[in-house]
């Protein structure tokens, strides 16, 4: 794959998980970082009402666009294998505002660890974490 090729197919991925998620791009962050010949992607979606990112998901592979491919990979079966979780919760020091975000994960820990990624713990005050019903 040359080099116009491997940002197109990165374009067309990154697009494709935007639209899967129902979310417009600048709602969507893809962070990349690389270890030794592993490239790590972390999906963070911002919510727009409170203007808060949140990890979606991670995940690894040899390059960008493999990355991608496993990301979506996650987008399009998540579902069927975690649990919906919500999380209320505010802003030490910041607005007064009860806040409510909702989380896919396996357990309650990894929700959390969703949640804090990127943040100062001591921050945020969580009122409550709720596994939602199946529907």
């Amino acid at each position: 794959m040359s080099g116009t090729d491997i940002h197109v197919e990165t374009a067309r991925l990154q697009n494709e998980i935007c639209t899967y998620l129902g979310m417009k791009p600048e709602l969507v962050i893809f962070n990349y970082s690389q270890k030794e010949q592993i490239v790590k992607l972390d999906l963070v979606t911002v919510n727009p009402k409170h203007e808060q990112s949140f990890l979606y998901s991670s995940s690894r592979g040899i390059d960008k666009v493999d990355a991608l491919k496993k990301m979506l990979e996650y987008v399009l079966e998540h579902h069927k294998y975690e649990n919906s979780y919500t999380i209320q919760w505010i802003t030490l020091g910041g607005d007064a505002g009860l806040n409510t975000s909702y989380f896919r994960a396996k357990n309650m820990y990894e929700a959390l660890d969703k949640f804090y990624f990127g943040r100062d713990i001591a921050s945020y005050k969580i009122f409550s974490i709720n596994l939602n019903p199946v529907s």
